[in-house]
């Protein structure tokens, strides 16, 4: 019996037969092995040092912070071509992450949290690069098995490289978690140097800087398709924020220690490792909003679901919310790197992740403060129902584009 062409074990095949996705997604898994691993080794490291709670909680913020220049730092994926700039950037966070040997003494984290700073801009800039080299490198038609698979490496290097991070830094301290990240690096960067993909030289500015981001903002507000995808991504991160900042509510709602989050977190992983692997085959049965929109909705449930005071529900609502969430910024990449073109890619693949991820780190910074006055289930009823209005919202929004594409032959294919 043959194989049909749609079901998510053949898109994976297709995938890794592709010979310049395969190599990415190796690049992924070794990259982010060593990301995970830093992001809980330098918290604890900073912890150790200091005994502080909150300067502890300044690396992840550190890391975050150049994330609201996404549109600015993207311009320099657009100015140069894509496989030198990733080998270059892998390179010098390579050489950037050994001075972190002299980390030794409270008075030497400034240059911990300035390495994770600078780490946190050149990864907005490599996700920029790497969004516009992949639309290039790998067929079209298998951009959302692969975003999928993305989504899967990474989500499946969360699982583990944090307990090797730890049992890391338990046994060799700090610098030796900073040695591993910078071995991963060096190994990513040859992975790059291993891509077939032909690139055309860019051609010289005609405008400054700050007009050139933002042609990359004014095209994606424009689009009448990307628009909603990536609001609804901005809206659903932002109550995935807020929900998140619960968790230790929900945990203490159920009679368990702290150390519970851990399973809830796993759980969540494994829940979008599932959905990395039938993302593909979603996005081509469903659309790239339905897709989305169904995602959110799954999403809405998981989250109202967590005001329910059961062990059983609160594991299945994670799961749910591990398969739901990743569905919209799935849909909203894969279309960035349909719908736009090549010369203005990396502004609005960076303009993209701005509006989608940002929105998440307010949310947690609001729950925070909102969870020690508001009941949590009552803010989880909310939160659950703001999703599903999203989620009606980007079905709406999918209606609209339809008419207008009835009117507009020329603006076929809707997301």
């Amino acid at each position: 019996m043959t194989t049909s062409l749609s079901t998510p074990a053949w898109a994976v095949v297709r995938v890794l037969r592709d010979r310049n996705a395969g190599l990415y997604l190796v690049g992924v898994v070794v990259s982010g092995f060593g990301t995970s691993a830093l992001w809980l080794a330098s918290g604890v490291w900073v912890k150790d040092l200091t005994g502080s709670n909150g300067l502890a909680a300044l690396c992840l913020l550190a890391m975050w912070t150049p994330t609201l220049a996404g549109p600015l730092l993207g311009t320099l994926a657009d100015r140069v071509r894509r496989k030198p700039l990733l080998i270059g950037t892998n390179l010098l966070l390579a050489a950037l992450l050994l001075t972190l040997f002299t980390v030794d003494s409270p008075g030497r984290l400034w240059l911990l949290y300035a390495v994770l700073f600078v780490y946190g801009a050149v990864g907005v800039v490599e996700d920029a690069a790497e969004s516009a080299l992949v639309a290039t490198a790998v067929d079209r038609s298998l951009l959302g098995d692969f975003n999928g698979l993305r989504m899967t490496a990474t989500e499946g290097m969360k699982l583990v490289a944090p307990l090797a991070g730890a049992g890391l830094y338990a046994a060799c301290g700090g610098p030796g978690v900073a040695l591993l990240d910078s071995v991963t690096f060096v190994l990513a960067a040859g992975v790059c140097t291993l891509l077939r993909v032909r690139e055309d030289r860019t051609a010289p500015p005609t405008t400054g800087w700050w007009e050139r981001t933002a042609e990359g903002t004014r095209f994606l507000w424009a689009h009448t398709r990307l628009r909603p995808l990536v609001l609804a991504g901005g809206a659903t991160m932002l109550c995935a924020g807020l929900s998140g900042s619960l968790l230790y509510a929900v945990v203490d709602g159920l009679g368990h220690a702290p150390a519970y989050a851990g399973v809830l977190y796993a759980v969540q992983g494994a829940g979008s490792v599932v959905l990395g692997l039938t993302s593909g085959t979603g996005l081509r049965l469903l659309g790239g909003r339905r897709f989305a929109a169904f995602g959110i909705a799954l999403t809405a449930c998981a989250v109202a679901g967590r005001a329910v005071q059961s062990d059983a529900v609160a594991l299945a609502c994670s799961a749910a919310s591990g398969i739901g969430l990743p569905c919209v910024l799935i849909a909203a990449m894969t279309a960035v790197q349909r719908e736009t073109p090549t010369a203005l890619l990396g502004r609005t693949a960076a303009t993209a992740n701005t509006l989608m991820f940002t929105p998440n780190v307010i949310g947690l910074a609001v729950g925070a403060a909102l969870v020690e006055l508001v009941d949590y289930r009552l803010l989880l009823t909310a939160l659950g129902t703001a999703l599903l209005g999203t989620a009606a919202a980007l079905v709406q929004s999918r209606a609209s584009a339809s008419r207008t594409t009835d009117r507009s032959p020329s603006d076929a294919n809707p997301a």
